[in-house]
């Protein structure tokens, strides 16, 4: 949201910061007298004898440090293990900034802003304390309580240590998490950064979102959020809730306006504001209705609130808002029938979910901005419409959500909690409620916002750790809902995903409608992925090299190949193991070439042929589950696979990388997420189906044809209807279980042309030949 009538000082830019020099350990110097010093101004810290550079905010220290050369780059080799030195680091951040002069006709008081400080951090204005910061996950708004007076003024952030942030908790039996991350239980910072199967260990620390100093009049608006109540082609019921901040409510007349146009439609309502808190409803006819991709539109109202006094306009927000409902319904269990339910209706249509989950694009987040238009646009392209933003992550920011309202794609958003039992005492409870707060009241005007989850795993986690009933947790069963259930009622909340209720807890989630479907990550037809019960999969991967440029760009030369065994360490911390010679995640190489030797029978000889190789077995995987799941549309309603790109240079599931190589699964999903689809479905009664699959608004008459590789013989040639969001069995080919085969399925219809294939046949399959088939059919790329 803008507030276009306020004075925003932008305090981005060019800093300094003064921080310890590590010994020769790597270690911080432990100096108490020097870390009991305050350093509340500038010449404090200029004569303190520590070391100082320049930097830059929003940033990470640790990218300060590289630009000012002295450390190398993290993401390269074995470094970002070297730099475990910062967690216990003292950081003061320092700059002088001009103040022009502000109105003093009308009372008000300056703000400092800060969207993002990781993570307790003590802020000076000119040598007085303004506040302090412990949550690098949410914004602080600290009230100066005055104005300042033009001229020159200091500001002074002191970032004590990561460490410090753990110690002094008592860490009871009744919470657990990895061996990895469990410093982090009690911190709110990003869960991954202590280190995870897909990031490094990076404890990382700096103002790594803007900060500026705004000026606030004393009468203002302190929130407004409209909500769609009801909503189809014929009329929509809408609701505006606001809270302000009146200064002369016995002496004066306040009134507020909303204003919205999208198009030729528009709507206005004006009422007097009897008290500073209140509601307004209103009725829209014929409203441009918001959709997810492939759906529909995305039309978005620019929405204005005006509060006035007295007649005059004093202040104003601007926001965008789509018209639409979302609705979850979901049951607590399924059975091999189907008897159950996980589905997502918006508008009152159900919607078949085709998406991915997001997890962090960057370990250090102050670079997240600069790369999230590319991955949006890349969601896009691969026929994304919703995207799980998953608990181990950070909340993203406002450009995020604001490119997905405008791109149609839904977002499930996890609370940040993941694959652990949080401390349940009243402290960390009320650290997350004033967390939740500040999240939902940010991001709850997005159209495209669809889920609140409570957590990533954590349900599960109580089952991992020993810790008994997950419905005993007060965070997700008590302190989020009751935050949901307050700030944004009406939108859809799971407590955990997956989420184990009483019933599911006493049968065991092998039965549960929405699941994570990790298991044994063998071959990607076994009977684990084929016979799951779930109506929809909201974690499912497959892993696969990145691009051997790309490998190049990351591991040293003389340790590119062989691959991961322990004299390659590189390989391992990039696989990723976070924590050098602690065998916590150092199974994925192995993995790697486990699932390759499943698919093609063989083993690598060269780094080429592993890259290659790999992805091609990722491809395959994932284009099957996905294809799994729309050929039993509506017994499975949606599959959310992981992930869309690599947050530093990996080893993955990702299927672009962290220098946004897209792999061979990109153009393989690409294709299988087509709103229509043509699917060769895995052999029953002696034959494969044809399916069609018709995700988009309109019935459709479909021309296909289907060739077997080879010979080129044209198996099957006709059309057929597909009605609009089904599915359709166009026709059948005689399946021969023993024989390897490659189907190249061409379709034409009035929402374009498509093509795809189909690999029959039990591995494993030459590599060789695999590669002319997809040369043939022109689907090898590159």
């Amino acid at each position: 949201m803008k507030y276009p009538m306020r004075n925003c000082l932008d305090l981005g830019g060019d800093w300094l910061v003064a921080y310890r020099v590590p010994d020769e350990d790597g270690h911080a110097v432990n100096n108490p007298r020097l870390a009991a010093r305050a350093h509340p101004d500038i010449a404090s810290i200029e004569n303190s004898g520590l070391k100082i550079i320049p930097a830059t905010v929003p940033g990470n220290f640790e990218l300060d440090l590289l630009a000012a050369g002295e450390i190398e780059d993290p993401f390269v080799g074995m470094n970002i293990s070297r730099l475990t030195w910062v967690e216990h680091a003292d950081l003061w951040y320092f700059r002088r900034f001009t103040v022009h002069r502000v109105d003093a006709s009308v009372p008000g008081m300056h703000v400092l802003q800060l969207q993002g400080v990781d993570c307790r951090a003590s802020i000076w204005i000119d040598g007085r304390p303004i506040g302090v910061t412990d949550n690098a996950l949410v914004e602080h708004s600290l009230p100066l309580n005055h104005t300042l007076p033009a001229g020159e003024h200091e500001i002074v952030v002191h970032i004590a240590p990561s460490i410090s942030l753990s110690e002094g908790h008592a860490y009871p039996p009744g919470v657990g998490a990895g061996r990895a991350s469990y410093e982090s239980l009690y911190v709110r910072k990003p869960p991954h950064s202590y280190g995870w199967d897909i990031m490094p260990r990076a404890v990382t620390a700096g103002i790594w979102r803007p900060v500026g100093l705004e000026w606030q009049p004393d009468d203002r608006l302190d929130q407004v959020f409209l909500r769609t109540l009801r909503a189809d082609e014929t009329g929509a019921s809408l609701l505006l809730t606001y809270s302000a901040s009146f200064s002369e409510l016995a002496r004066s007349s306040y009134e507020v306006e909303i204003r919205g146009a999208c198009g030729v439609s528009s709507f206005t309502h004006r009422q007097p504001a009897l008290f500073s808190s209140g509601r307004l409803t209103f009725h829209l006819a014929n409203p441009q209705l918001w959709w997810p991709a492939g759906s529909g539109g995305q039309p978005l109202y620019n929405c204005t609130v005006t509060l006035y006094r007295n007649g005059d306009a004093i202040d104003s927000v601007e926001f965008r808002h789509g018209v639409r409902t979302v609705k979850l319904e979901r049951t607590s269990l399924t059975d091999a029938e189907g008897r159950g339910e996980f589905c997502f209706y918006v508008n009152g249509k159900r919607l078949f979910v085709m998406g991915s989950n997001h997890v962090p694009v960057d370990a250090y987040h102050s670079r997240d901005v600069s790369r999230l238009p590319k991955l949006l646009d890349l969601a896009s392209d691969i026929g994304v419409n919703m995207l799980r933003c998953w608990g181990g992550n950070v909340y993203e920011n406002d450009l995020f959500f604001d490119l997905c309202d405008e791109k149609g794609i839904l977002i499930w958003q996890d609370f940040a909690m993941a694959c652990a039992v949080y401390p349940q005492d009243t402290d960390f409870q009320d650290r997350l409620r004033e967390e939740a707060i500040r999240v939902v009241r940010r991001l709850r005007s997005h159209a495209c916002l669809a889920l609140w989850a409570g957590d990533n795993e954590c349900d599960q986690a109580y089952s991992w750790f020993q810790c008994g009933n997950p419905n005993q947790n007060v965070l997700t069963r008590k302190v989020l809902p009751d935050v949901v259930r307050a700030e944004d009622p009406g939108r859809e909340y799971l407590p955990s995903s997956p989420y184990i209720d009483e019933a599911a807890f006493k049968t065991g989630d092998r039965w549960l409608p929405e699941s994570h479907l990790w298991g044994p990550r063998d071959g990607f037809k076994s009977d684990y992925y084929r016979t799951s019960v779930c109506h929809f999969a909201s974690e499912i991967g497959y892993h696969g090299m990145p691009a051997v440029e790309s490998v190049k760009q990351f591991i040293s030369p003389d340790q590119l190949w062989p691959a991961g065994n322990p004299g390659n360490p590189q390989w391992l911390l990039h696989s990723t193991s976070p924590v050098p010679g602690v065998d916590i995640y150092d199974y994925r190489i192995e993995l790697m070439r486990k699932q390759v030797r499943e698919f093609f029978g063989t083993e690598p000889d060269t780094l080429e042929e592993f890259v290659e190789q790999s992805q091609f077995t990722q491809a395959e995987a994932k284009k099957f589950f996905i294809e799994l799941f729309r050929t039993a549309k509506w017994r499975r309603t949606g599959i959310l696979w992981w992930n869309l790109i690599d947050g530093w240079p990996q080893f993955s599931d990702a299927v672009v990388d962290y220098y946004f190589q897209p792999k061979a699964a990109f153009q393989y999903i690409k294709r299988s997420q087509q709103r229509l689809c043509l699917i060769l479905s895995e052999p029953a009664n002696w034959n494969h189906n044809l399916v069609a699959c018709n995700d988009t608004s309109l019935d459709l008459l479909v021309d296909y044809r289907v060739r077997e590789l080879g010979g080129n013989e044209v198996l099957l040639e006709g059309s057929g209807n597909v009605k609009s969001g089904s599915t359709a069995v166009l026709a059948n080919i005689a399946a021969l279980a023993a024989k390897q085969r490659f189907f190249y399925i061409e379709w034409r219809s009035a929402a374009g042309d498509g093509n795809n294939h189909y690999l029959a046949g039990p591995p494993p399959f030459n590599p060789d030949q695999y590669r002319r088939w997809m040369q043939e059919c022109g689907l090898l790329l590159s």
